[in-house]
């Protein structure tokens, strides 16, 4: 069975939310940050991940994905009939990586210097400043459709979610445009209400 090491409102809850729309059976694993990286067993989560952090995917083998943006294509192409991915090799699964590219470096560790300390508040409002024009990208693209890939819900939606949730919590400030209804759109899914109710982050 898969394993999911995760730390609640961390970006492990992307790949979280991927195995439950691929209706995979997996394993959750709670991280204890707090705790110097502890797993439940008290063990050293580095031991399974010497990166140090999550998400870290576990796989029936032994092996071990560390890259939730890698990850969450593996876990589509576990259960191609899905449709949580393009197939491999075509175009559109050029764009879906496109697509998670964007997210991973604009969206996704953009915000990074706003959980620094050390990082002053001039800064970090020039850092809400940049990410928010990102945020601005998003909704034009995303436009009236349903979701980022038109019809269908798609890993990229499932790693936007994690990133408008972050950006709304820690940023605090409002998504533009057609964002708002978009991130409610995502939120009444019953794979990503399950995946928060799991974390106990609700």
């Amino acid at each position: 069975m898969l394993k999911l090491y995760y730390a609640p409102n961390a970006c492990s809850l992307s790949p979280h939310i991927a195995l439950r729309e691929a209706g995979l059976p997996f394993e959750l694993v709670r991280v204890d940050f707090m705790r110097g990286r502890a797993l439940p067993d008290g063990s050293d989560f580095t031991a399974v991940n010497p990166k140090g952090y999550v998400p870290a995917l576990g796989l029936d083998d032994g092996e071990v994905l560390t890259e939730g943006a890698v990850m969450i294509q593996y876990i589509a192409d576990l259960k191609p009939e899905s449709g949580l991915a393009p197939p491999p090799a075509t175009f559109a699964r050029v764009r879906l990586q496109e697509w998670l590219n964007f997210i991973a470096t604009e969206l996704h560790k953009g915000l990074a210097p706003l959980f620094s300390p050390l990082a002053s508040g001039e800064y970090k409002n020039t850092i809400i400043d940049k990410v928010s024009g990102r945020y601005v990208y998003m909704a034009h693209a995303l436009g009236d459709a349903p979701y980022l890939f038109g019809g269908r819900f798609t890993i990229v939606d499932g790693y936007a979610f994690y990133a408008m949730r972050t950006w709304t919590r820690v940023a605090k400030r409002a998504l533009p445009g057609t964002l708002p209804a978009y991130f409610a759109r995502l939120l009444e899914r019953p794979a990503i209400h399950a995946a928060l109710e799991a974390e106990g982050i609700l």
